[in-house]
């Protein structure tokens, strides 16, 4: 450096560049925040044999019958029935509640049904998803007893627009050897809320809508059940979660359920599966469509491929919306459930 006298200054050396002022300045964070490792949070090391451990090889669902469950039936007190033989999956309608949204009184088939499933894998261990319902008053008591027990929540959201009581869907998950033991937690959460008893099943009346009208729309027969028209799509892909294969629709459908409003009018909710590829050509079908966005948002904390869901709502003539549905469908690779 050239003094003002144009010497040679000997201080330049204790001048720092501004490279070492920014670098320092950098670190200095870094530096202060260094101490015991007690003073930092560690992150919650996961259970063993958890789906999103780290595992070379994938497990696959076994084949198992209702009998295999009886112990599990008793905790949760309703008879559930087994989808493709592998998956024991159980309802709890949420029948408790008076929802109105968008004018219409909606039914518990229609968006106020819980859901949970478990499956049986090869190593014997035994997985549970389910997508409950929950007041607003009752979340926090739930998530708190779930967690208490190791149940995971993986997602929270909303299945409705504008409704009243407030309501809320979260997502569930649990892994591990005893299946009678992930019951009881998932019964202390239930036990929060005021989800009625089991009813003896009704038998499914005919359903006010031009059903051969709608099937033919949307390129697939649906079935009716309590009063609706539902209709039901599943991935084509093999999806894992963590090591273990879900079976065929566990976690991975497009679900809609159309409401009888008469004159052949209904109230759709449901939910479309994605990749994120496919998102933006969905939401848009939809919107042109006519049919009201909800939420976009994941199920599964570690699913390969990675799948989004937005959930909608639209009420008209059912043949119309089943029409501005089709185009959502064949934007994803789904196929009818079977």
């Amino acid at each position: 450096m050239v003094t003002e006298n144009g010497q040679q200054g000997t201080t330049a050396r204790a001048i720092p560049s501004r490279r070492h002022v920014l670098t320092a300045a950098a670190l200095a964070p870094v530096l202060t925040s260094a101490g015991p490792a007690a003073a930092r949070p560690q992150p919650r090391p996961r259970p063993t044999g958890m789906a999103g451990a780290a595992h070379g090889r994938r497990v696959e669902p076994v084949p198992t019958t209702p009998a295999d469950w009886a112990e599990v039936t008793k905790v949760l007190g309703r008879r559930g029935n087994m989808l493709r033989d592998t998956t024991y999956h159980t309802g709890f309608p949420r029948r408790d509640l008076h929802v109105v949204s968008d004018g219409v009184a909606v039914s518990a088939g229609l968006a106020l049904g819980t859901h949970v499933a478990f499956v049986r894998y090869a190593d014997g261990s035994t997985m549970i998803m389910g997508d409950v319902v929950v007041t607003e008053h009752e979340l926090q008591h739930v998530i708190d007893a779930w967690q208490a027990h190791g149940i995971e929540q993986t997602a929270l959201h909303k299945h409705l627009l504008a409704q009243t009581p407030d309501l809320w869907w979260t997502h569930v998950h649990g892994h591990g050897h005893d299946a009678v033991a992930l019951a009881r937690g998932l019964m202390a959460g239930f036990d929060r809320t005021g989800t009625p008893p089991a009813v003896p099943p009704r038998r499914s009346d005919p359903v006010d809508l031009d059903i051969a009208g709608m099937a033919a729309a949307l390129g697939t027969e649906g079935t009716t059940e309590d009063g609706l028209y539902k209709v039901v799509f599943v991935r084509r892909e093999t999806i894992t979660d963590g090591h273990l294969i879900l079976p065929p629709g566990l976690g991975a459908t497009s679900a809609f359920n159309f409401q009888p409003l008469g004159g052949g009018r209904a109230a759709v909710s449901g939910d479309c599966v994605m990749r994120a590829d496919e998102v933006p050509y969905v939401l848009s079908a939809l919107r042109r469509g006519g049919i009201k966005l909800v939420e976009l948002h994941n199920h599964h904390l570690a699913e390969d491929p990675r799948l989004f869901f937005t959930h909608f709502w639209a009420v008209g003539d059912g043949v119309r919306l089943a029409r501005a549905l089709r185009p959502a469908v064949d934007a994803t690779d789904v196929v009818p459930n079977d």
